[in-house]
Order: structure tokens, then C-alpha cells, then sequence
């Protein structure tokens, strides 16, 4: 019972380190997954999440079937998916309170620490691909193009309503399987990083103030939308979107990678402006708003950001057979 205690208690503690990388655009929870020797669990415990599993799990609630239910979620890892769920979500409510600071308070420092994270992301992960074919050219071209257009102007035209919502927590999803490419890039990219940050810290703040009796529950509704509906697009996405990548990587592996390794590159657009936003330049750096000092303190913590990057893909390489 104790050793059962203890690896749960691994598995948690791995759970909260994914979900701190994954808070940080640029830095892959999957890339953690691997380091700490879990990533080939994490996979199959993924991609063994099906319709059917999860309708017999919900048959369970009828009497006689408690076996069936059982059966199919231990199938799937069922346990090792909540412990490390619990591990990831804890640590994605604590960092994201930070960084919703980090954001207001900071944001050239806070970007520029990003772009960095990104950049480094993007070097790394180019050493793993091969662009000696037109098509696989072609991959990275559309990879590029795609992310430097939507975390632009295209951006700025998603709102914030609910179907945007499920589409970037389906998409965010999906980089689970993707050691270098981490769910708030992602989100980064579709605009939604900020949203998403603020929602989360203020729907946490909202649940204390109701534990606390200082708020009605009704005062969460808004909030709590955004996020079971991000949570809902999420789940979505394990069934579709994740599983279609994972599909990609094994069929078309090396195209597959140059796409998504450029559209790394590509997103290099997305913290520059979102720092330019905070300065309240709009959508073009205004030089009168980037002062030397500002651009100089952006590109000393985007140094600070790929050295990081670069010290645990060191790690990676020396402790773990990609």
C-alpha cells in the first residue's frame, strides 16, 4: 500500500511539472513527460481514450454493469490519467496566477522571456528534421505562413465567445503528444493565452471567495462557462484532433514535424505583439513606445528563456533515447 502511495504520489508530482511547462508558452509539458520517463505511458493512455471506453464507463451507473465500467478504465489507465490530471491542473491554477501578474505588470519582460522560450523551442526541435524533400518543404512553408497569419491580425478577429473557446482548448489538446510543442503556445497563437489566464485566475478566485462565503455561486457562472467549455473542447479534441496528429506523425512523420516545428517559428509573431498590445500600441510596434531600454530588457529575457530551453533539451538528450 505505502510503494502504491509513493508512485501515485511520482506520478502527481510529474503531473505538476507538465502542467508548469505547459503554463508557459514554449515550453512542452511533453518534452517533461519524457525526461521524467513517463511520455510512452502518457500516449498510450491518450490515445486508449475512445467512445466506446467511455460509454461503458458511463454504463457503470447502471446496475451489473460496475464490472464492464471498471474493466474499461483500467484499460485506458484510467487512475494514472487522474493522478497525473490532478498533478497538471493543480500546477496550471498556480502558475497561471503568476503569469496573469507577469502579464499586467511585466509584459515586455514577461514576452520577451517567451519569445525566447520559443525561439530556443524552434532551433532544438529543427535539429530533428530533415527538409530534403519538396513536400516536406512545402509542410514547413504552410506551418509558418499559417501560424505567422493567425497569431496576427487573424488573431484579433477570433472573439471570445464560447465556440472559440472548445476550438482552442481542442487544439490545445492536442500538443499532450508533442514533446517541444507545449498547449499555451498554442493558444498564444489563436490569441487566447491572455483570455484564458485571466479567466482561470478569476474563476479560482471566485471559487475561494464562495468557499469563504463572501460570494454567491451564481458569481462563478460566467467564468465557470469559459472554462468547462475549454475543458469540454479539450476532451473533444483527445478524440479527434490529438488522435489525428498522432496518426500523421506515424504515417507522414517527417512532413508532419517540419509543419509543426515551423509553426513554431511562425508564432514568434505572437508574443512581440502581444507585448506591443499591453504597451497599447494596437497591432504595429509604435518605435516611440519601444524605447532602447524596453527593447533591451525584451531581448536580454528572451536570452534568459532560450538558455532554459536549451538546458533541458541538454537534459533530454543525455538521459532520455528520443
Amino acid at each position: 500500500m505505502t510503494t502504491d502511495l509513493r508512485s501515485w504520489l511520482s506520478v502527481y508530482l510529474k503531473g505538476l511539472c507538465m502542467g508548469s511547462a505547459d503554463a508557459v508558452p514554449g515550453v512542452s509539458g511533453g518534452t517533461i513527460a519524457l525526461i521524467t520517463g513517463i511520455y510512452e505511458r502518457l500516449i498510450g493512455a491518450v490515445t486508449g481514450i475512445d467512445v466506446d471506453r467511455i460509454l461503458t464507463i458511463l454504463g457503470g451507473l447502471r446496475p451489473g454493469h460496475q464490472r464492464e465500467a471498471y474493466d474499461a478504465f483500467m484499460e485506458m489507465d484510467g487512475v494514472f490519467l487522474l493522478v497525473l490530471g490532478a498533478g497538471i491542473a493543480s500546477a496550471v491554477v498556480a502558475v497561471t496566477r503568476l503569469l496573469e501578474w507577469a502579464i499586467e505588470e511585466i509584459p515586455v519582460l514577461t514576452f520577451g522571456f517567451f519569445f525566447g522560450l520559443i525561439l530556443a523551442s524552434a532551433i532544438v526541435l529543427y535539429t530533428e528534421v530533415e527538409l530534403d524533400t519538396p513536400g516536406r518543404v512545402a509542410a514547413a512553408v504552410a506551418g509558418f505562413v499559417a501560424a505567422f497569419v493567425v497569431s496576427g491580425s487573424a488573431s484579433a478577429a477570433l472573439d471570445d465567445s464560447l465556440v472559440f473557446v472548445v476550438l482552442a482548448g481542442a487544439v490545445a489538446v492536442s500538443a499532450m503528444i508533442l514533446p517541444g510543442i507545449s498547449g499555451s503556445l498554442l493558444l498564444l497563437i489563436l490569441g487566447k493565452y491572455e483570455f484564458m489566464v485571466t479567466t482561470l485566475k478569476e474563476f479560482t478566485d471566485g471559487l475561494l471567495d464562495v468557499a469563504l462565503g463572501q460570494a454567491s455561486a451564481s458569481s462563478l457562472v460566467a467564468d465557470g462557462t469559459v472554462v468547462v467549455a475549454f475543458v469540454g473542447g479539450a476532451l473533444v479534441g483527445l478524440f479527434t484532433i490529438a488522435h489525428a496528429v498522432n496518426w500523421a506523425l506515424e504515417h507522414y512523420r517527417e512532413a508532419t514535424l517540419a509543419f509543426l516545428v515551423s509553426l513554431i517559428l511562425g508564432a514568434l509573431r505572437a508574443p512581440v505583439g502581444e507585448a506591443t498590445r499591453q504597451l497599447g500600441t494596437g497591432e504595429t510596434v509604435d518605435y516611440g513606445v519601444w524605447t532602447t531600454e524596453l527593447v533591451g530588457a525584451f531581448l536580454v529575457t528572451a536570452v534568459v528563456g532560450a538558455v532554459f530551453v536549451l538546458a533541458v533539451d541538454r537534459y533530454t538528450a543525455a538521459d532520455i533515447n528520443y
